[in-house]
């Protein structure tokens, strides 16, 4: 969103930073994914950002997309979002041949790798950042995934903090 996610920060004794942001509710939807290749291991971060809510039709050409790039059979595990349940019901009939599903437990946010990307832009990349307008948030959301994508050693760590193997 355009209001700025407040984080704990250093100032100089008797100097209280201030953010002066305005109540704004616009804002942008991502979806994401974390690759991991079957036989090096090797990590990848696939996302996309919308100005506008992510449904059915957008998940499915974002997962479209991620079969083009990876071109393989995927198996998918998902938190149960409903896009994600949506999405599944259309390609098991489309592309079952594509993609094999497996579902997270429900509310069990600390599982999903994904749900570190996302707090590692939030809390590290983009606190305390007060955006004039959409495209300076869509840029500066841009730079985190990007640096994301460019770490592998930052998105092992996000596996290792769900407890899962790799």
């Amino acid at each position: 969103m355009l209001q700025p996610v407040r984080i704990r920060t250093w100032a100089p004794r008797g100097e209280t930073p201030i953010q002066h942001a305005w109540d704004r509710r616009d804002r942008l939807s991502v979806i994401a994914a974390i690759s991991v290749s079957p036989v090096s291991h090797r990590l990848g971060l696939h996302n996309q950002i919308h100005r506008q809510n992510i449904r059915g039709p957008l998940m499915d050409d974002f997962l479209n997309s991620l079969h083009r790039q990876l071109r393989r059979r995927i198996i998918l595990v998902w938190d149960r979002l409903g896009a994600h349940r949506s999405s599944r019901a259309h390609l098991e009939q489309t592309h079952r041949d594509w993609f094999q599903f497996e579902w997270l437990p429900a509310y069990a946010p600390e599982l999903d790798p994904v749900e570190q990307c996302w707090n590692h832009a939030k809390c590290t990349d983009l606190a305390n950042l007060i955006p004039n307008d959409l495209g300076e948030l869509h840029d500066a959301l841009a730079n985190s995934l990007e640096t994301q994508r460019r770490n592998p050693d930052l998105l092992r760590s996000y596996f290792e903090f769900a407890g899962l193997g790799l």
